[in-house]
């Protein structure tokens, strides 16, 4: 998906994290961080994963709203659900997980409908939905937090 865009919603199997399933058009009016991962991705427990848990300790919920995204791709047998929730558990993460749902292909349905190609990858949506960056890798924290920031910042309008 190209940048300006809105995304299509997430096709979860299912939400962990949350009471009820969320939908991002429900979400419009914050800034919404999206972090796609796989539990045995060294990127993704090193360096997405902890930089999405402190973006959510330093933004008010109430303006920032941080997802995961559970992609697998590769290793199926290993990242079930069950052991999904046992990660999240013990890596203390609280924000919602979709666990993506599983695709024709290799590729689970959200992750081909973004057009991701790995994990760790970080979505920022815009507070009108509007896909406004995405960043395959590592992204450092002072230019994370400036683009998080200035998509706070703007009006809630647009």
């Amino acid at each position: 998906m190209a940048r300006g865009m809105e995304l299509p919603e997430i096709e979860a199997a299912e939400w962990l994290n949350t009471e009820a399933p969320l939908t991002l058009a429900a979400l419009r009016g914050r800034v919404v961080v999206i972090e796609a991962f796989q539990m045995l991705c060294p990127g993704c427990v090193s360096h997405g994963l902890p930089q999405v848990q402190r973006l959510r300790q330093t933004f008010d919920v109430r303006d920032v709203m941080v997802l995961g995204l559970h992609a697998v791709f590769e290793h199926h047998a290993a990242m079930t659900p069950v052991a999904l929730r046992a990660f999240l558990h013990e890596y203390r993460i609280r924000f919602p997980v979709a666990v993506d749902a599983p695709g024709a292909g290799a590729l689970p349905r959200t992750m081909a409908a973004w057009g991701l190609e790995g994990t760790p990858t970080l979505l920022l949506l815009d507070r009108q939905g509007i896909l406004r960056a995405r960043h395959f890798g590592q992204v450092p924290d002072m230019a994370l937090g400036a683009e998080v920031m200035a998509l706070v910042a703007e009006p809630a309008g647009g």
